[in-house]
């Protein structure tokens, strides 16, 4: 039978790996690219999977001055798009190290919400 003190060794080590674990995913999230696209194409944002918007693109023949709202929504779009991409990429990539680690699905890790 383990003392006391082993099993609070134990349940800090597996919180210091869990901690770790949780480090390398935000670094690795952050590293993952998405776009998202609008206007067929027309528009498009470029967003790590953590969120972080990379960059926007927008084709020459929507900049005309009488199309600014169009223009408007459309990278209005995109960005939602990239967002909801990047989203299903983190939620993908939690699931997986998550079951790595035997945690149940859905198991809300501290600081991960």
């Amino acid at each position: 039978m383990k003392s006391m003190e082993e099993m609070i060794q134990a349940a800090q080590k597996a919180a210091e790996t869990i901690q770790t674990q949780m480090n390398d995913m935000q670094a690795k999230l952050d590293d993952i690219e998405v776009e998202g696209r609008s206007g067929g194409g027309l528009v498009t944002v470029r967003a790590s999977a953590k969120g972080r918007i990379l960059g926007v693109a927008i084709d020459d023949s929507l900049i005309k001055p009488d199309e600014k709202q169009v223009l408007e929504d459309l990278v209005t779009a995109a960005f939602n798009d990239a967002r909801d991409k990047a989203d299903r990429v983190s939620a993908e990539q939690m699931k997986d190290m998550q079951g790595g680690m035997g945690l149940p699905p859905g198991f809300k890790l501290p600081g991960m919400e």
